[in-house]
């Protein structure tokens, strides 16, 4: 079957085609034939090799999550699922193929009319909204400020908290023609880059997609009492010394926390899943999709990650 490898960390000219053998089930796995892969910010940030130090390695096949169908079964799986529709978790790789295997704890059913090109958008992105604004323990009539809103993250979580209630949704963004998309899908207030433009209170919540260098400045928007929640980091780690921000205003009670889907039980997160995927098949939650490519172009999609403009997902198709 083919796959994407990056046989050299750096730009996306280091990902290649390659041919490799079809996956052979094990105990408690399945085998999905692919029909959408998810390209995900965590992706380019592998494939960029800053994560060299975590075990990643040159030969790396890149992403972790697909829908599709499953064509096989592993011991102590039932057999129910062969033929089924599911969106799957493959894990920190394998998701650029034609055939994904996944272990079945990591896979959900898709409800007839949600696209395999949707659940991919959504399948990942919008539990870490959800359960990123829960970890920051959000509450109708509070701001809430997205950082980073333009990807699928940011635009679930800019849905999910106007839809909870919150009194102000405000978003960063690289320019006026996404905000007025972000503004379209629950955003109150647009803010620039820095973070500039807005009111001078603070935030009550705010949920950090980008991390990096910004972190510092964006703890001093936060309100007296005020949650901010790191959910990615596709701008790099923090400086070392990012701390210090939080104990300068030691008397508002601001608090810092990173966010890992990692963290929620399987039973809770899946079940939260099959809501989310509900809501989008009844138009209560948007996939937005910025563009769909082959497989064989995975290094184009790399590309436009790379170039700042992607809004929404970039969805490969085998």
């Amino acid at each position: 079957m083919r796959a994407i490898e990056i046989q050299k960390f750096g730009d996306p000219s280091g990902m290649v085609q390659v041919d490799v053998p079809d996956p052979t089930v094990g105990p408690g796995q399945v085998v999905i034939e692919t029909e959408a892969i998810g390209v995900g910010g965590v992706d380019a940030v592998i494939r960029r090799g800053t994560l060299s130090g975590y075990g990643f390695t040159e030969g790396h096949i890149p992403g972790s999550e697909v829908a599709g169908t499953v064509t096989a079964v592993g011991e102590g799986v039932d057999e129910a699922w062969l033929g089924r529709r599911v969106w799957a978790f493959t894990g920190t790789g394998g998701g650029y193929v034609d055939f994904a295997l996944a272990a079945i704890g990591d896979v959900v059913a898709l409800p007839d009319d949600l696209t395999s090109i949707d659940a991919v958008t959504l399948g990942s992105a919008a539990p870490v909204a959800h359960f990123a604004l829960e970890h920051a323990r959000f509450a109708a009539g509070e701001s809430v400020l997205v950082r980073g809103a333009a990807g699928s993250i940011g635009i679930a979580a800019v849905e999910l908290a106007a839809r909870g209630g919150a009194s102000v949704v405000a978003v960063t963004t690289s320019s006026p023609e996404r905000g007025t998309r972000l503004l379209e899908l629950g955003a109150t207030q647009v803010l620039d880059r820095a973070g500039e433009g807005g009111p001078s209170a603070g935030y009550d919540v705010i949920i950090d997609v980008v991390g990096g260098a910004g972190i510092p400045n964006f703890i001093d928007r936060l309100a007296p009492n005020g949650r901010m929640v790191v959910v990615g980091m596709v701008a790099g780690p923090p400086p070392a010394d990012f701390g210090m921000r939080l104990m300068a205003t030691f008397q508002q009670s601001r608090s810092f926390a990173t966010f890992s889907l990692d963290t929620v039980p399987t039973p809770v997160r899946d079940a939260a899943r099959a809501r989310l995927f509900a809501d989008a098949a009844h138009g209560d939650l948007h996939a937005v999709v910025d563009s769909v490519l082959p497989l064989d172009r995975a290094a184009d999609a790399h590309r436009q990650m790379d170039a700042g403009g992607v809004f929404g997902r970039v969805v490969l198709v085998p």
